[in-house]
């Protein structure tokens, strides 16, 4: 029996669909076809995405896998439960008819990625944003018209993110294409902002006045309906207390470890030491040059250790957060894998206005410690995310190098292994203070593991959620506070921590089998030139390995 119809086909079809109904997204895998377009999340257009996900669903059925390569078996495995995954969420899960702040970071992400990104004039690219800007009425009402009865936590968060897109659209938008000598143009620009910014204040109006007042869902997904969407979208089919078993674990050892490198910093407790760690950080204006410093020994780092290939590419470069996007705190923007000719990477770091006061400049600069640094720019650049974009680009598979079809449990799992990775490989050796910010950074994600998951499938609070993040990650309440309400709206944030433990696994297992073969750099290189999928699929192509234990 013969495949009804190629496996290539089919993708070509699907992927081209998905940047179509995702714009923003696209722009972000490389594809700028719809770059003057807006996500519509009506609700005759969201009830259409479901249809057509069923239709690609019945599709991938008619596909007998006796006509396909074994390879193909996989993708046809890994694509059929992310189209599933794609409709679950819209069917069962519906963010978009409780959730806000869906509509608000689609449009800072839509609009930052026309700004930022050099893959077109300035011109051209300020035409897009003002098509963009036009569709913002219409997709706050579509918002209206969506959200019904949200959970107040949900509204809450969804009224600040959207007074920072407003913000984002008022005062450093326009900074973005301030070289532009288009008079007309420019006009017509402000124009559009001015209309998206009364819009987004006339709907944060209307979540203040009508709907927060009487918002009392809950935020909860419940034990099913979190199994699921880690099945469908991760891959990861291990009862809840399992995994939460797990957490708790690696969270003691961490701690345990933590309390050890404390321990050789004068002898201090914990938080003690990790205060006095946080108060060693660059000055005021010495932030950049701080970072270009860490980029540059990270990539010396890598290659005398011969740690993983570094494909050749445009370079690097670190520079202040521009103006118009200075809300950000780090960021990593890189051309998609499907870019179609070099771009200049960027790594923006946000330094302290000149204006705040020395209170509000030394609390900014105190989360951007040394050891902390260091860890956002393994897992940013060298080798997190930059590095494995420049892999992903030499990935021939398209389901495997496309973006749209990406697991976070192997994207951010990969970034947050790095950042043990480099530590474990000898970099910062001789400085306690790198493998104590490695450390903090891990066990703020294991604390993220163990509340996500008693958010949605026991009873933890918000309030509780927090306290777990001060005392057991050792955090500021205020930035707590933060972690455990993020947790309410991305309920699988613990995909940094099991992607780290998926990772941790897979390598073992590979250097088991490999013996006296293995090599660091062949492990990475051998990873990442397969692409992005989940870690059953890679344990297929690695070890051929279809048990399912994936994490242990």
């Amino acid at each position: 029996m013969i495949a009804s119809e190629p496996l290539s086909h089919f993708v070509d079809d699907l992927l081209g669909y998905l940047h179509e109904t995702h714009p923003s997204y696209a722009a972000l895998d490389g594809v700028h076809t719809h770059d003057d377009l807006l996500e519509d999340f009506g609700f005759h257009a969201m009830e259409g995405e479901a249809r057509a996900l069923a239709g690609y669903l019945r599709r991938l059925d008619e596909i007998h896998p006796e006509g396909l390569t074994t390879v193909e078996r996989l993708e046809h495995r890994m694509l059929t439960a992310h189209v599933r995954g794609r409709m679950f969420e819209l069917e069962h899960v519906r963010t978009w008819e409780k959730n806000p702040q869906c509509y608000a970071d689609i449009l800072p992400l839509s609009l930052a990625g026309q700004a930022l990104f050099t893959h077109a004039p300035p011109a051209e690219r300020a035409r897009r944003v003002l098509s963009k800007l036009r569709q913002t009425p219409r997709l706050l009402q579509a918002a209206r018209d969506n959200i019904k009865d949200p959970p107040g936590i949900f509204v809450k968060v969804g009224i600040e993110t959207l007074r920072g897109a407003q913000k984002f659209i008022d005062d450093e938008l326009p900074r973005a294409f301030s070289n532009v000598d288009d008079l007309h143009l420019l006009g017509d620009l402000a124009d559009a902002q001015t209309e998206a910014s009364q819009a987004l204040g006339s709907y944060i109006e209307y979540l203040e006045a009508d709907v927060a007042p009487r918002a009392r869902a809950s935020f909860r997904l419940g034990r099913e309906k979190f199994e699921q969407k880690l099945k469908l979208e991760e891959g990861l089919s291990i009862p809840i207390d399992k995994l939460l078993a797990i957490a708790v674990r690696e969270l003691k050892a961490t701690q345990d470890a933590f309390r050890t490198h404390a321990g050789r910093l004068n002898g201090s407790d914990p938080l003690e030491a990790w205060i006095r760690t946080k108060a060693e950080h660059p000055a005021p204006g010495e932030l950049i040059e701080a970072g270009r410093q860490h980029v540059e020994k990270l990539a010396t780092f890598i290659q005398r250790h011969d740690i993983i290939s570094i494909p050749s590419s445009e370079p690097i470069t670190v520079a202040p957060t521009p103006d118009f996007y200075r809300w950000s705190f780090a960021s990593m923007w890189t051309a998609g894998p499907f870019e179609s000719k070099p771009t200049r990477a960027y790594y923006y770091l946000t330094d302290v206005d000149p204006a705040w006061s020395p209170e509000r400049q030394e609390e900014h600069l105190r989360d951007y410690n040394y050891p902390t640094l260091w860890s956002i720019s393994i897992h940013e650049v060298y080798p997190g995310h930059f590095l494995h974009y420049q892999h992903l680009r030499k990935v021939e598979s398209k389901v495997r190098k496309s973006i749209m079809f990406a697991p976070a449990s192997f994207v951010e799992g990969w970034a947050h292994y790095c950042e043990q990775m480099m530590v474990e490989a000898g970099f910062g050796r001789d400085n306690h203070r790198v493998k104590l910010g490695q450390l903090a950074e891990a066990l703020i994600r294991l604390a993220r593991f163990i509340v996500g998951i008693k958010l949605h499938t026991e009873d933890m609070s918000v309030e509780q959620g927090m306290r777990f993040f001060r005392d057991e990650a050792f955090m500021e309440e205020r930035s707590a506070r933060r972690e455990a309400e993020r947790g309410t709206f991305d309920p699988t944030y613990l995909v940094y921590a099991a992607g780290k433990l998926m990772m941790m696994k897979l390598r073992n297992d590979y250097k088991q089998q490999q013996g006296k073969a293995f090599s660091l750099r062949g492990f990475h290189d051998t990873l990442l030139g397969n692409g992005t999928a989940p870690f059953w699929l890679h344990r297929q192509l690695m070890l051929a390995d279809d048990s399912g234990d994936v994490i242990e």
